[in-house]
């Protein structure tokens, strides 16, 4: 009774405090957000992730421009200036003023004033900086195919497996096993027996064994999302397989298929570089990063810069990718606790 008297004597001004002080506890605290919304900002939290994002769009800009500006003909031989050391311009900086073991190279070699290879040349005298430069641009556009592909045969092999079950679906996995059986440098090798060495056969390597890993991943998926209350409604109200697909199974399988698409493409960027530092990839004079590394690792106690260049760029690709997977892959997982 004591305390009802005394709110009673507050008056209405403190029960408008209270009031306002409830609704203050009562309001939601954080925006709404969706679900993409959500991912992209999990995703900027990720400072490796938004890093790795920012040094593949510089790698890819570069290394775009490089087709209409190049710093020279990646393939022209200059045999009197072979195995020239870097030098960038008249910096007098060691490993890129020009000079080995106390020796202008360069001056030595009678290159010309004002004549400089930013990253050295190669044992034919070409320009290293325009071949790393077209070796990248040949990874990138690997890893666009190898998204293609995945994103293409992957995608809806595996959302046509699952949704269909039964006898298709068991049919549809047991040429995936098939196909999963085969290494993909035996593969490769069996393209060179209908194919010359180059880019056509590693294409096709791709094509046919790339894109399994995706194909599981969403069949998986799928055959939990068919049986959701969203795609019965669908198709109880009378939408097509087509439709529900495009409508609903993909958009829930958007962050499945990103993921696994950035983890994709590092496989196919080392895949190349592997098939060409072993000498069945790309032939000459085209450049690799592969190729690169392979001519580099022969002289590389005698002229390191060689192998290093490459090495740097197709470790900083393979870890970019990664590191952007991971945070992808962070940054889709509602579980997550990055906030």
């Amino acid at each position: 009774m004591a305390d009802t008297k005394e709110n009673l004597q507050l008056g209405p001004d403190a029960f408008k405090h209270v009031a306002t002080n409830t609704q203050a506890q009562e309001k939601i605290a954080a925006p709404s957000l969706t679900f993409s919304q959500d991912a992209i900002r999990r995703l900027k939290q990720n400072k490796f992730a938004l890093i790795s994002f920012w040094i593949l769009v510089i790698i890819g800009i570069v290394a775009l421009l490089s087709i209409w500006f190049s710093p020279a003909d990646p393939n022209r031989q200059h045999l009197a200036y072979t195995h020239l050391p870097p030098k960038w311009g008249n910096l007098n900086i060691p490993f890129i003023n020009g000079y080995r073991n106390g020796i202008d190279m360069y001056a030595k070699n009678g290159v010309p004033k004002g004549t400089y290879f930013f990253l050295g040349t190669d044992y034919l005298g070409r320009d290293m900086l325009s071949r790393v430069l077209v070796g990248t641009r040949v990874s990138l556009f690997i890893a666009l195919l190898a998204t293609f592909f995945d994103l293409t045969i992957g995608v809806f092999y595996g959302i046509i497996s699952g949704w269909k079950g039964g006898t298709t679906d068991t049919i549809m996995q047991r040429i995936i096993e098939i196909i999963s059986s085969v290494p993909n440098l035996i593969v490769v090798i069996l393209m060179l027996l209908v194919f010359k060495p180059g880019l056509t056969s590693i294409i096709l390597a791709i094509a046919m064994t790339g894109w399994v890993t995706m194909a599981r991943l969403v069949r998986a998926e799928t055959l939990q999302l068919k049986d959701q209350e969203f795609v019965l409604a669908a198709r109880t109200l009378g939408e097509s397989s087509t439709k529900i697909a495009f409508k609903h199974l993909i958009p829930n399988l958007s962050s499945t298929i990103i993921i696994q698409t950035m983890f994709t493409i590092p496989s196919a960027i080392f895949f190349e570089a592997f098939l060409s530092y072993i000498g069945i990839g790309l032939p000459a004079p085209t450049a690799s990063l592969g190729t690169l590394l392979s001519d580099g690792q022969k002289v590389l106690q005698i002229y390191p810069s060689e192998l290093v260049f490459p090495a740097v760029v197709i470790v900083f690709l393979m870890l970019a990718f990664n590191l952007l997977a991971d945070g992808l892959r962070d940054a889709f997982d509602p579980r997550s606790d990055n906030r």
